[in-house]
């Protein structure tokens, strides 16, 4: 791989409806884009959200890691034996098609694989772990969704809101030489069983909801976390959030270089 080259991280789409004329869309947030790009070192594409339509060893063979953003809807419980959701439950069964049998084979091929918000519950339940539906409906467990409101902004939205602590001799703990981070919460759902291929990298201190996990005797990166990453990773108080995307990043130039070296000369 020539060094002027940047890995390609593929970057799976949600649906969703454009504001005004319900026209459904595949979309995934800027600032995803621009973290992977500023940070990561990396350039992006949107992979469309075609759920089993797919061949997922032919479409991952285009890419040097995949990055799975946060979204509205949620997994649906039927991929982890839980319970029917209400009818009005938002939902994305094509993102859910999509991204479930791809995480499977990225940790098959051993590629670099950061999962955020929606992300890493995503790669819990593609490897047999389960969900909370509402983690503020467990007991002990507080209320970790985003501040609602007419008027509420996007620093309210994605302040930090809570600590997380991190696991002692984890790659969360050496690569920021602390033992708790600060960081935002937006979710609903969160990891009620870990599945059984990853360990946990960080836990809320006040309620104990994991919100770090890592692939057990990870050979490349394969993270996920709870909290979005993506906002403002520039800042000194989100280094955790900066140094995930660094090292994302690092992980997929050497994959990127491996693979260039195993391809055929023309």
């Amino acid at each position: 791989m020539s060094l002027c080259q940047k890995p390609i991280i593929g970057v799976p789409a949600s649906i969703v409806e454009m504001a005004g004329n319900q026209t459904l869309t595949n979309a995934s947030a800027k600032r995803y884009i621009d973290s992977l790009k500023s940070f990561s070192n990396c350039l992006s594409l949107i992979i469309p959200a075609l759920g089993d339509s797919y061949d997922f060893d032919q479409l991952l063979d285009k890419f040097d890691g995949i990055l799975l953003t946060g979204g509205r809807a949620n997994v649906e419980p039927h991929h982890y034996g839980g319970p029917p959701f209400p009818p009005e439950e938002t939902t994305d069964p094509d993102r859910d098609n999509t991204v479930l049998p791809m995480i499977r084979a990225c940790i098959e091929r051993k590629m670099p694989l950061l999962g955020v918000c929606r992300g890493i519950q995503e790669m819990n339940v593609a490897m047999g772990g389960t969900l909370y539906y509402r983690v503020n409906e467990v007991p002990g467990k507080n209320d970790h969704r985003m501040p609602r409101g007419e008027n509420i902004k996007p620093e309210q939205v994605f302040q930090p809101r809570h600590f997380v602590r991190l696991t002692p001799g984890g790659l969360f703990q050496n690569w920021t030489n602390a033992d708790k981070f600060k960081v935002n919460s937006l979710h609903g759902q969160g990891i009620d069983r870990i599945a059984d291929v990853f360990n946990v990298e960080a836990v809320t201190i006040e309620d104990d909801v994991i919100e770090g996990i890592r692939l057990k005797d990870d050979e490349t990166f394969t993270v996920g976390v709870q909290w979005h990453t993506e906002w403002k990773p520039e800042e000194p108080e989100h280094l955790l959030s900066r140094k995930i995307y660094e090292e994302f990043g690092k992980a997929a130039q050497k994959y990127a270089e491996k693979k260039s070296q195993s391809l055929p000369p023309i």
